[in-house]
């Protein structure tokens, strides 16, 4: 059994540092995440992705690639994925005529159109080099959240579900894992958690009748959680990535999910205030850890753009460490057989042979 390896951290540039290279080797750190800024085109992604695994084949290299807004790749062939919304809005739309294949609406059309768009999403993502994207948001669409707006499915839990399950059947057929997003709900609060601390003061019958639905109807194909930082006090005070009521009582003893939960980024302000204190990032780490995820991200933390570029990964890094040999926190097994199987068992094609695979040429004729 290897080192449970929790800390998913990110890195500046296009290209491996020798200081990239140094963090991506300590035994804490089980992977990273990509953004925009680590993209220039196809051969520098898939040139990036080999050289992170050259440094740990084990790393979970990691992305925000849901569609629409949330695309960190966008160019040089990769398909541009409509937002969520749309796939909900084609479900409502009229059924088409089985004889005017051009025309798509209904909820059947709707579920193949996600499921194809789950495989062109994971399919070239995998070309490249990368394992898992944090996708889909199960969050429901109140037309309040602008973080989450068209990001969202629909407003119905039963057709989140169903477009949601239908995705993630798209991913599986790609080899990619999936995390469903932001457990137990974000769209019923205005605030945006990377700025505010959101409040969601409905009870948990409520949630549970509602949002949080389509995390227990489908724990069978969900291979990912990440939770929200959102506080709902009339279930406990913490936000839910720090609440134990919430990923061990509720995710996984109420809604029986037994795979892998990504705190969300430690660097927002949801993240920051715990208990009605600021805390540092090593204190949100370890009270997330002792909570029930099994993997925590700081994102945007390397960007070399001042001196004190990449001290904070370095500080949760050394805080960790520290953390672990106070007994403050301690590895899990049972997490660290859950990242690992994240990673994709299956090769991947490459690009040029992608282009002509029969399964990715039927998946593009239902996005476009």
């Amino acid at each position: 059994m290897t080192q449970h390896a929790p800390l998913i951290i990110d890195i500046a540039g296009l290209s491996l540092s020798k200081v990239d290279r140094q963090r991506l080797k300590h035994p804490l750190v089980g992977g990273l995440i990509l953004f925009a800024r680590n993209w220039q085109d196809r051969a520098q992604l898939t040139a990036l992705c080999r050289a992170i695994k050259k440094v740990r084949s084990d790393l979970l290299i990691c992305v925000d690639h849901e569609g629409g807004r949330v695309q960190r790749f966008k160019t040089d062939g990769f398909t541009h994925l409509p937002p969520m919304r749309a796939l909900g809005e084609m479900w409502m739309a009229p059924a088409a005529s089985p004889g005017n294949a051009s025309k798509k609406g209904g909820a059947m059309d709707a579920t193949n159109a996600a499921t194809a768009c789950g495989y062109v999403l994971g399919a070239e993502l995998r070309a490249c080099g990368v394992d898992l994207s944090f996708t889909p948001v199960l969050d429901l669409d109140y037309g309040e959240s602008s973080v989450v707006g068209d990001r969202a499915f629909h407003r119905d839990p039963r057709v989140v579900g169903l477009l949601a399950k239908s995705l993630m059947h798209g991913l599986l057929s790609s080899g990619m894992a999936n995390c469903g997003k932001h457990f137990p709900g974000h769209g019923f609060v205005k605030a945006d958690s990377h700025t505010d601390i959101p409040v969601d003061k409905r009870s948990l019958k409520a949630i549970l009748a509602d949002d949080a639905a389509p995390y227990r109807w489908l724990n069978t194909v969900t291979t990912g959680v990440m939770p929200a930082h959102v506080i709902y006090p009339k279930v406990d005070a913490r936000p839910a990535g720090f609440s134990s009521t919430w990923l061990n009582d509720i995710l996984r003893g109420q809604m029986g999910f037994g795979g892998a939960i990504f705190s969300d980024d430690l660097s927002m302000a949801g993240a920051r205030l715990i208990d009605g204190q600021q805390v540092s990032y090593t204190q949100a780490a370890v009270a997330a850890l002792n909570a029930g995820c099994d993997m925590v991200l700081l994102c945007n933390q390397s960007v070399a753009s001042s001196e004190g570029g990449g001290k904070a990964v370095d500080a949760l890094i050394d805080g960790l460490t520290e953390a672990q040999l106070k007994g403050e926190w301690q590895p899990q097994d049972a997490s660290e057989d859950r990242r690992l199987a994240l990673l994709p068992r299956t090769p991947a094609l490459t690009w040029d042979a992608l282009m002509v695979q029969p399964d990715y040429m039927r998946a593009l004729d239902w996005i476009g």
